[in-house]
């Protein structure tokens, strides 16, 4: 086994993982496990991930106690957490007690990183979707690149692999300022507006975050950037322009449908799942690439991969053919079933602009049929700081239903629920429904469907449960009733 030591000396060859079955955690129980360190993990709940990781020999228990720290046989070198663990978790006490290093989720990620081509992809919007379309692109350039995503790719079920190649491909979270921990020979910056305000307490903190992330570019490396977003131009202008022929300097390549944009989207077309757009390439090249996911958002995100794929000298070609089978991630415009002549999807979308982006995407897809969205706020912050924007976001679907607030990390705020996003929509735009019980949802929403609808169940929270609820609740009501399809 490779040794895998964090900056600060921290030894994860033995390691405990607090939250181990989330998303980010789940991701790096699975590279610790690749490169032969022992894991141990534990979280408050099981899940398919949890389960997935005992398969593969990590020791895992669910509920979080002290004596969890006692299941590797010599006991753990290291305890990692990610920022949802707080202070008082007893595993961190103990770990704390018996004067073991507790390590970020972002610090270990960056010692796995350590020697590779890094390549970290940042953004407001379209981290996830963007890292993932790099990762299957670059597999089929036949490269294996290892990577880290929060969430999982269709085509492998992971969202985490220890490759044989030279390529680290990750996701880089700014919500609570942790991609500063990366040092990447390459970086990909989708968009940037303001957003987890409660960490980073102003816009222009928030902002500043990705200004300090471009610097912390290696010498030598490159910044692939969405020029169409106000937010990224207003960092492109701060950027310092590198001397003529610097041997250390950072390259800067844009992507989008200005006529500044080195790799520029010309004519797009989209076709229920499917979409098509010509690119005009940096040396003159024009070529067509074509993506399997729906939605002008996800062309643009691949576009920022045949940035990403020119600059780390990748074949077009093969960077044309793994967009061109990339089928999506878990939980981004998921589908997830039908009844009769009506479909269900699921999507992570929980921030007004990706709200807005995902419904185009769904009436495209929608066809004749009615959209009618399944949307659940997250966090109490985030509601309050957006109850307006998410009311003109939702306002494009044909029905709206509202659940309560998601709170994940934080205590509930007197008079922050659901019933205000609800109130936002503006009047007359949708069929705005408010059910405060999620238990009631399935049945809700049922009631209000017909034939040919498509129905997208929305946020960050467990809203994803829903789905299969309802269609086992139509299923239950005959799929006859909604029509074949």
């Amino acid at each position: 086994m490779i040794d895998i030591v964090t900056e600060s000396g921290a030894d994860l060859r033995r390691a405990h993982l607090v939250g181990a079955g989330g998303a980010g955690m789940s991701a790096i129980a699975t590279l610790l496990l690749d490169r032969g360190a022992e894991v141990s993990g534990s979280d408050a709940k099981s899940s398919h991930a949890l389960t997935g990781l005992g398969a593969r020999g990590a020791l895992v228990r669910v509920g979080q106690r002290a004596e969890n720290l006692d299941a590797l046989p010599n006991g753990p070198t290291a305890v990692v957490v990610s920022t949802a663990i707080h202070a008082d978790n007893p595993e961190v006490v103990e770990a704390r007690r018996r004067g073991l290093p507790v390590v970020r989720r972002a610090d270990a990620l960056a010692a796995l990183m350590a020697g590779s081509r890094a390549v970290c992809i940042a953004g407001t919007h379209g981290k996830t979707s963007t890292t993932s379309m790099l990762t299957v692109a670059l597999q089929h350039a036949g490269l294996d690149p290892s990577f880290a995503i929060g969430g999982e790719l269709n085509e492998s079920g992971s969202g985490a692999h220890a490759g044989s190649g030279d390529i680290f491909v990750a996701e880089a979270d700014e919500s609570d300022g942790s991609l500063l921990a990366y040092a990447p020979h390459g970086a990909v910056i989708t968009t940037i507006e303001p957003d987890h305000l409660d960490f980073h307490g102003t816009a222009e903190a928030y902002e500043a975050v990705f200004a300090q992330f471009v610097d912390r570019i290696r010498p030598g490396g490159f910044l692939v950037a969405g020029i169409d977003d106000t937010g990224v131009q207003a960092l492109l202008d701060g950027v310092e322009s590198p001397a003529a022929g610097a041997a250390h300097a950072r390259r800067v390549i844009t992507y989008g449908r200005s006529p500044q944009a080195d790799v520029r989207i010309g004519a797009t077309a989209l076709s229920g799942h499917t979409g098509s757009a010509d690119l005009r390439l940096p040396d003159g090249t024009q070529l067509t690439i074509a993506i399997d996911v729906p939605g002008e958002h996800m062309l643009a995100n691949a576009a920022a991969v045949m940035a990403t794929g020119i600059e780390l000298g990748v074949d077009l070609q093969a960077i044309r053919r793994g967009l061109a089978a990339y089928t999506g991630v878990h939980r981004r415009f998921d589908y997830r079933g039908r009844v009769g002549s009506i479909r269900v999807y699921d999507d992570y979308a929980h921030h007004p602009t990706e709200v807005a982006a995902t419904l185009a995407a769904a009436r495209s897809v929608a066809g004749p049929g009615r959209v009618v969205v399944v949307f659940q706020p997250h966090l109490y912050s985030r509601t309050v700081t957006f109850a307006a924007e998410f009311g003109r976001a939702l306002a494009a679907a044909d029905v709206a239903v509202v659940l309560d607030v998601y709170g994940a990390r934080e205590d509930p705020r007197p008079g922050i629920t659901g019933e205000l996003v609800a109130r936002a929509i503006p009047d007359g735009a949708a069929e705005v429904h408010y059910v405060a019980s999620m238990a009631r949802a399935p049945q809700a929403v049922a009631a209000l469907l017909r034939p040919g609808d498509l129905v997208l169940t929305m946020g960050a929270g467990d809203v994803t449960m829903v789905g299969p609820e309802l269609l086992r609740e139509l299923d239950s009501r005959a799929a006859e009733t909604f029509g074949e399809g």
